[in-house]
């Protein structure tokens, strides 16, 4: 049976290698078959909760077996999965429900408060499935994620082709409210089997996996494990270092995704030493630029690994790689096309640049996002025409430049996003928050260029008279009211914030003053 949807991965491995374990998440091991057992029971659960094809699914949990569970029975019943971030406020999670219109929600009771809080402000759900954990009672109203695993049932029809969406998933948007990237299955295969390819990843790797998979980095560690049936060790966060390099040496761990924070801290850790890692066969680098430092020491500790720096964004997921035997001499640049696409550099009227030439970068393949959830501003933006008829390439707005062999250099971003950890970051999001915080007059959110998140959040703000607030108070507000990665690390108080000849806060000026200053 050919391979012609996302959930095809894990039928076709539970049938040849049923008993080799799939998922390692904490004490769980889970094999292939047992796992494609789990994902068909909940999709039953899903279907017979009124889960239809098509229909959009949040995933809302945190790294652990139940979210892999969940996003393969998502599949399995013929909707559309969604991950969202477990550190989600209810806001967001509202919008986003109500966006996309959510048929159903699955998540753990640890997060049922922030569910029960979106829950009247939102279309009604059709279902609620929460995961305890084996531990208490689900409450009124909600499904037993726990019971629909232990329910046996009947295989589910199998429908849909590779056109179907299958995933939908929010990223920040200009106008401080998220956009859903729309990807179908043939966009995620795509993307999965160029990945595959040039990190020569085969059944025998055992992948380790500290990002959150609602972060598409972290959740393609997931899909591209159960496509070539390796073994993924899935861990909650990187908060304790050494935990995690213990989990390696103990699974024997061939591949780790970082970023760079996640290397800042490896590169802290004092008893590290070269050649303590011998099977772990690759490192992969994304979010922002590795220093050229901090690629030296990954070098020297870890001396038979080979190092991946790679550049993506939610719309295509990974857009381009430096082939590790480039990373010597270049290594500021993000590398060429992933394989099966094409990337290259254009200037306002979207003709090819020379190299040495700054434009945006455009990334042509069947990787592209098929546009935005219901937003087609948005979307004719993002995908214009292409060079054959009815193609359309993504136009990313980050601003590139080429060597003379067509080696790609991230030069910035063309709007007022904000890529740090990784993660897109719209300074109006963040500013809306900070105006909620009684006290601030004005408020700008501008990025700062960061040796290790690539640019960190800093806000600026003007204090209303007589009030009296710090740079905690503020950091402890936002901590409250935004997702983690959003949270600024940096606060700056004005008596005033610079204004255009309009009337409104100048950011441009504000965030050229603070490029000024840390220079």
């Amino acid at each position: 049976m050919s391979i012609i949807r996302i959930e095809d991965y894990l039928a076709a491995n539970a049938r040849t290698r049923g008993d080799k374990i799939a998922l390692v998440a904490g004490a769980r091991r889970l094999s292939f078959s047992e796992l494609d057992q789990l994902s068909d029971r909940v999709a039953a659960g899903l279907r017979k909760g009124g889960v239809q094809r098509g229909d959009r699914v949040l995933v809302f949990m945190d790294n652990c077996w139940e979210a892999v569970v969940a996003i393969f029975a998502v599949l399995k019943a013929g909707a559309v999965f969604s991950p969202i971030n477990p550190s989600t406020k209810a806001d967001k999670l509202a919008f986003v429900a109500g966006n996309c219109r959510a048929a159903a929600i699955l998540t753990q009771a640890k997060l049922l408060t922030i569910v029960n809080d979106v829950l009247p402000s939102c279309p009604p759900l059709a279902l609620t499935m929460v995961a305890t954990g084996g531990k208490g009672e689900v409450p009124e109203g909600c499904v037993s994620f726990d019971a629909a695993c232990a329910t046996p049932c009947e295989a589910l029809p199998r429908e849909g082709i590779n056109l179907d969406l299958a995933m939908l998933i929010y990223t920040s948007g200009s106008t401080g409210f998220p956009k859903g990237v729309m990807m179908t299955h043939q966009n995620i295969d795509a993307a999965a089997t160029s990945i595959t390819t040039y990190l020569e990843n085969t059944s025998n790797d055992v992948i380790m996996a500290v990002l959150p998979i609602s972060f598409d980095y972290g959740l393609y560690q997931v899909l591209m494990a159960v496509k070539l049936g390796a073994t993924l060790v899935l861990e909650k966060s990187f908060a304790f270092p050494q935990a995690i390099l213990n989990r390696i040496r103990e699974e024997r761990v061939t591949g780790f995704p970082l970023v760079p924070t996640m290397a800042a801290l490896l590169l802290q850790m004092r008893d590290l030493q070269p050649g303590q890692f011998p099977t772990l066969r690759y490192i992969t680098n994304t979010a922002a630029a590795l220093p050229p430092a901090h690629i030296a020491r990954l070098q020297e500790l870890f001396p038979t690994t080979t190092l991946f720096s790679m550049y993506g964004l939610t719309e295509c997921k990974r857009c381009t790689y430096l082939p590790p035997a480039q990373l010597k001499a270049r290594p500021g640049s993000v590398g060429i096309a992933i394989p099966g696409t094409e990337a290259y550099v254009v200037d306002d009227q979207g003709q090819k640049l020379p190299f040495g030439s700054t434009g945006e970068l455009v990334i042509r393949g069947p990787h592209v996002m098929k546009g935005y959830w219901e937003n087609p501003k948005a979307t004719q933006q993002a995908l214009r025409a292409g060079p054959l008829p009815q193609e359309m390439v993504l136009h990313t707005g980050d601003l590139f430049r080429t060597d003379e062999q067509g080696f790609l250099y991230f030069v910035g971003r063309k709007d007022d996003i904000i890529k740090t950890r990784g993660e897109k970051v719209s300074p109006k999001e963040v500013e809306n928050a900070l105006y909620a915080l009684a006290g601030v007059q004005e408020a700008a959110v501008v990025g700062v260029p960061d040796p290790v998140l690539g640019f960190a959040i800093k806000a600026v703000v003007a204090l209303d008279g007589g009030v009296a607030l710090t740079a905690a108070d503020v950091i402890r507000h936002c901590a409250r009211n935004l997702e983690d990665f959003m949270v600024p690390k940096i606060v700056e108080f004005r008596d005033r914030l610079p204004k255009s000849e309009n009337g409104k806060i100048a950011r441009r000026q504000v965030e050229a003053e603070s490029l000024e200053a840390v220079q």
